[in-house]
């Protein structure tokens, strides 16, 4: 008798044990692959805690509850369905051991294998992975991107070897331990009825939650909701114009291809296009410039230009020292702007507005490369970063000129490890090294030279093994970069701006000792500005603030005329015209801005000569000023108010700009 009780939880055993996990794998893979997805898009891109590149942060209860909602919805719908699918492949064993275990193991493990893939991408291409960036990882010759793609790809194959040798031990361990085990009958926990009701609950309760939007933001991350929302955004595009009810902005003419969010405004054919501001009318295209011509003395031309440095860079104090006396002097002695302004922050862009004077150039056509070449000058490129990134050299034509010195031709002396063009960024010394080579004996300099120099030392995270200490202190280290350590952060960026301005003054000095630098013109500008924490924010091209947006304007020449405000695209004629030709001076109005693209902006705005802003932000449809210091809804505004025109003048502007790259594309076409 005591036999027979001791064999009976023996022989139950198997079966409890097979029940048990029959029930707990689909929770149990939903909870690791949630958990593991949200660590992952936590360290990238600080979600909750906020850091570089992070604007958007869930700091509030509704933007925790809504994207708690939809993220649970969407993971724990896909999962589901994934179990339901894998049940009805394996058709009538379904309630075999082997059904778990493949669920677990294919889907799962799939899911942990995507995870890690798109995170290595996401670490080596960052969120702007295109066709181009991969054609640029290789030079510039799509062909070794293939090459070096190909490479990676035996990775790969080696991974999924391994995945098969792993799964056939594993398949042939547990086959020996459930012989035993009874046939078990999991029904699925949603029936028929109730999994359609959540079907056709769930766009309902993604278009509430996309309302909010620093939770829609975070949502977009993460696998799940991204295969919903394509999902949904394919099913409510009628008109197949690339917008729906689940796009954003959503689109208000959802039968209509030619009317959407972002739509070409065509002026004056009586239809509001976009939605916004009314049919736009066109003002006429300015007329086009004359050649420059560089009369008299044709003075050498240095054009630097700082990554990421501020305008409040210029008479910066830190611990009573200045961070930038090489430019403080030359901004005394020579000419400087009060108020210069990037156009949008970020670096190619900023470039090609910089070299052409266009806000979206589409061709080298009017290039500072190419006017200085016409003009009998020789052009010279000594660049810390890779230029062909994002197609600058070749868009602004950086290759005309005798010398071509970049971060790509000099990647195997970089400072950092990665390989990606966004980031090579080469020490300014080495810069200077190349500069002795090519140009340090003074017979060199006998016909006049346009330079263009660009240093990396500000660029995140704001030191590098060659840095100078110039400003006492340690730099702070890549892992302790936080809001908690604002403090460290903005020392170790204003040392990179010291070192920047070291930098400047040894080339000076240089210039000095070849007999150059009497007949030098030098202009120091930046790309963008940099935020330091002192706005909620690390990083640049989020916010359209003078931190981020502000930059300096300095030319060694005194007298040169400056207008009260300018923005990139007019520094190429003050540039010109410093060196002696006679194009007409920037009219002084208010810079243009944005944030994006200026085809898909989430945001425009201007800046006029007092620092007064507008702004718009296209995803909320709201408009901010700085004189009222809040958000508005658009459709709020009265009609004829101010804000209401200022608001109108603002999209009309943008408007402008947009046609008048559409019509430099024809031309160029």
């Amino acid at each position: 008798m005591q036999a027979e009780i001791a064999a009976t939880p023996s022989a139950t055993l198997p079966s409890l044990s097979w029940a048990v996990a029959v029930r707990l794998v689909l929770p149990v893979i939903v909870l690791v692959t949630l958990i593991a997805e949200l660590a992952l898009a936590e360290r990238k891109y600080a979600l909750f805690g906020g850091g570089f590149g992070q604007s958007q942060t869930l700091d509030t209860t509704l933007e925790l509850g809504a994207f708690a909602v939809g993220l649970l919805l969407c993971h724990g719908l896909l999962f589901y369905l994934l179990y339901r699918l894998t049940r009805r492949f394996h058709g009538r064993r379904a309630s075999s051991p082997l059904m778990p275990f493949n669920f677990a193991f294919f889907v799962g493990g799939g899911a942990l294998a995507v995870l890690i893939a798109k995170y290595q991408a996401l670490a080596f291409f960052s969120d702007t992975m295109s066709f181009q960036i991969v054609r640029n990882l290789g030079g510039g010759s799509l062909t070794d991107a293939l090459l070096y793609s190909l490479s990676e790809g035996g990775l790969i194959l080696i991974g999924a070897g391994g995945a098969v040798a792993v799964y056939g031990a594993l398949f042939l361990w547990l086959r020996r331990r459930w012989r035993e085990a009874p046939p078990f009958a999991d029904r699925p926990r949603l029936g028929g009825r109730q999994l359609l009701l959540v079907l056709a609950a769930t766009p309902f309760i993604l278009f509430g939650v996309n309302r909010v939007d620093d939770a829609r933001a975070a949502l977009s991350r993460f696998n799940s909701v991204i295969a919903a929302t394509a999902l949904l955004d394919t099913a409510t595009d009628f008109d197949r114009d690339g917008y729906s009810f689940f796009s954003f902005p959503i689109d208000r003419q959802p039968f209509d291809a030619a009317r959407h969010p972002f739509a070409l405004d065509i002026p004056g054919d009586g239809i509001d296009q976009d939605g916004l501001g009314g049919d736009f009318t066109f003002s006429g295209a300015p007329a086009p410039q004359p050649a420059p011509v560089i009369a008299g003395r044709r003075p050498n031309v240095v054009l630097i230009v700082l990554e990421s440095t501020r305008a409040d860079s210029i008479g910066r104090r830190v611990d009573g020292r200045p961070v930038m006396p090489v430019l403080e002097a030359m901004a005394a002695r020579g000419s400087a702007a009060r108020r210069a302004y990037s156009h949008v922050g970020f670096t190619t862009f900023s470039l090609q507005s910089l070299f052409t004077g266009a806000l979206a150039p589409v061709d080298d056509r009017r290039s500072l490369v190419r006017d200085f070449l016409a003009n009998g000058y020789d052009v010279g490129v000594f660049s810390g970063q890779a230029e062909d990134f994002g197609g600058t050299a070749d868009l602004v034509g950086m290759r005309r000129g005798s010398i071509f010195v970049d971060g790509n031709r000099l990647r195997d002396e970089r400072a950092f490890s990665f390989a990606a063009l966004g980031s090579v960024n080469i020490d300014g010394r080495i810069l200077l090294r190349e500069f002795d080579r090519r140009l340090g004996d003074p017979r060199a300099w006998q016909r006049p030279r346009f330079l263009y120099f660009n240093l990396q030392s500000a660029h995140f995270p704001y030191s590098g093994p060659q840095m100078a200490r110039i400003l006492p202190g340690a730099p702070i280290p890549r892992g302790e970069i936080s809001a908690a350590n604002r403090d460290w952060v903005a020392r170790t960026y204003w040392n990179a701006i010291a070192y920047d301005d070291w930098l400047i003054g040894q080339l000076i000095g240089r210039l000095r000792r070849l007999g150059a630098l009497d007949n030098s013109i030098l202009v120091v500008t930046a790309d963008h500005g940099e935020s330091l924490f002192d706005d909620g924010f690390l990083g640049h091209g989020h916010m359209l603030n003078d931190q981020q947006m502000r930059i300096p304007f300095i030319v060694s020449a005194p007298g040169v005329a400056i207008p009260s405000v300018i923005g990139l695209a007019d520094m190429r004629a003050i540039i010109l015209n410093a060196a002696g030709a006679r194009l007409p001076a920037p009219a002084g109005r208010p810079v243009f801005q944005y944030l994006g693209s200026l085809e898909r902006p989430g945001s425009i705005g201007t800046v006029d000569a007092a620092g007064r802003r507008i702004s718009f932000n296209f995803f909320q449809e709201t408009v901010w000023t700085s004189e009222s210091g809040r958000w508005v809804r658009y459709a709020d505004l009265p009609a004829g108010s101010a804000e209401r025109r200022a608001a109108d003048g603002l999209i009309g502007e943008w408007a402008r700009q947009r046609w008048l790259r559409h019509l430099e594309g024809g031309a160029q076409g």
